[in-house]
């Protein structure tokens, strides 16, 4: 009897305990989930303004996601929890293994949508001819970012094309007429670009004046091309001012970075190997000549080093580019020939899929190279750089970067010296990433390579 009575008590305990387990479990999920999703809001993850805007997003999701761990983290010690470390150390970094995945998804399907011309914020744009034409052009060449300029406002409430357009935007009003036209027209977004106009107490009233609109105003600066981390808004004396931050080259960002790029480089040097060891023997077959080429180049302020690649072209091609000067097709001070006849027929191979650059992961290991940053020039070109373009220079060049990812050698010379301008002015950890992941659909595509 007493056995019997022990095994009831016994198992009544054990049953006591495996409820009050799984509530806990219950518990601790359901805190998880309310912590994650209120720091996601805080973060503003799911901001109209950052869906499909680039490196921002993903920055502002990883925040979040950070935020999250810190305060269960924190919140598990004030009550004195000994399961929250599988809730921060495991739960939280899988939420982020399936999130980012899942954002990168939706943001594809975005992009995707935006450029049949769907799921495009319609944009009321006002100021210079010359500042709406830039707005109107970057909003077509990139619908993916969401802006579609449909009415415009200028000066004398004219348009510059025959039919009274403005490079085939309609013009609704003068700039005067900008708030009534926006409260009639329904635009989400008012654009401001730069004209004498707009003098702070019209930019003001124009404010008031769209409160209650739906109409977000947006202010274009003078400084176009600076943005990120690098933009503070912040009031003195009672004004607004807009506080530019000077580029970070140095500092604990940095150092890690140089720690990522050489850990990265050495795990893909392993990864590569078998590979790099079957395109050599290719090429020893394909034609006469060392497997590697070897070149100078210019690397962070002004310092020469050598890259090594895998050679693509005849041994004596240097000698031959004479002969070919009047086919040059690259942009600005870029040799490049689309069917360039130096070219070996493996070169060609190596060159479309960029498989020549592996070699270069070495030199991001001994670092004179990064694993993203502006492309390294030949010390003959970077002799004939405008002052602005120099400052290309002041960050190490990179096995990949925004020019190789936006079309490589496809791009305008000015445009590529834009791309890898605002790299180094508005460099961040997340902007590498971001990088790093379209690169492999870059060098998939075969785009921009010759």
């Amino acid at each position: 009897m007493a056995t019997a009575f022990a095994v009831f008590v016994g198992g009544g305990v054990i049953s006591a305990n495996v409820g009050l387990t799984a509530w806990s479990t219950i518990g601790y999920a359901s805190t998880t989930v309310l912590v994650v999703l209120a720091s996601m809001l805080m973060c503003r993850v799911w901001w109209v303004e950052v869906l499909g805007q680039g490196a921002e997003e993903f920055r502002r999701l990883g925040r979040g996601l950070f935020a999250a761990a810190v305060v269960l983290a924190l919140g598990g010690l004030a009550v004195g929890a000994s399961s929250v470390r599988l809730w921060v150390f495991l739960v939280v970094p899988a939420i982020a293994v399936l999130a980012f995945p899942a954002r990168y998804v939706l943001r594809r399907w975005l992009h995707h949508e935006r450029r049949s011309g769907l799921c495009l914020l319609p944009v009321m744009a006002a100021g210079s001819p010359e500042t709406l034409r830039d707005l109107i052009k970057r909003t077509r060449s990139a619908p993916h970012l969401g802006w579609r300029v449909d009415a415009v406002c200028t000066v004398d409430g004219r348009g510059s094309d025959v039919d009274g357009d403005f490079d085939g935007v309609p013009v609704v009003g003068r700039l005067e007429d900008l708030s009534e036209r926006a409260r009639r027209g329904g635009y989400r977004i008012v654009a401001v670009t730069a004209d004498s106009y707009w003098t702070p107490n019209r930019l003001q009233r124009l404010a008031w004046d769209l409160e209650g609109s739906g109409a977000e105003m947006v202010v274009a600066p003078v400084l176009m091309e600076v943005a990120g981390p690098r933009l503070h808004v912040t009031g003195v004396l009672g004004m607004p001012l807009l506080r530019v931050s000077e580029p970070t080259f140095t500092g604990a960002r940095r150092v890690v970075k140089g720690v990522v790029d050489r850990i990265g480089a050495a795990l893909l040097i392993t990864l590569l190997t078998p590979l790099m060891l079957i395109v050599s023997m290719l090429i020893a077959v394909d034609s006469r000549g060392p497997v590697f080429y070897k070149q100078r180049r210019v690397g962070k302020d002004g310092d020469e080093f050598t890259i090594v690649k895998f050679r693509t072209m005849v041994t004596d091609a240097h000698a031959k580019r004479a002969e070919l000067v009047h086919h040059d097709e690259g942009a600005g001070l870029l040799f490049k020939i689309r069917r360039d006849p130096r070219i070996t027929r493996v070169g060609s191979v190596l060159r479309r899929y960029s498989i020549d650059e592996l070699p270069q992961l070495f030199n991001v290991v001994t670092g004179s190279m990064s694993l993203v940053g502006p492309r390294p020039p030949l010390p003959e070109e970077s002799a004939r750089y405008a002052d602005h373009v120099r400052r290309r220079l002041l960050v190490k060049p990179g096995l990949t970067g925004l020019w190789q990812v936006s079309g490589r050698s496809d791009l305008p010379w000015e445009e590529a010296v834009r791309l890898d301008l605002r790299y180094v002015e508005d460099w961040s950890l997340a902007l590498d990433a971001v990088i790093l992941w379209k690169t492999f659909r870059a060098v998939f595509s075969g785009q921009g390579a010759y």
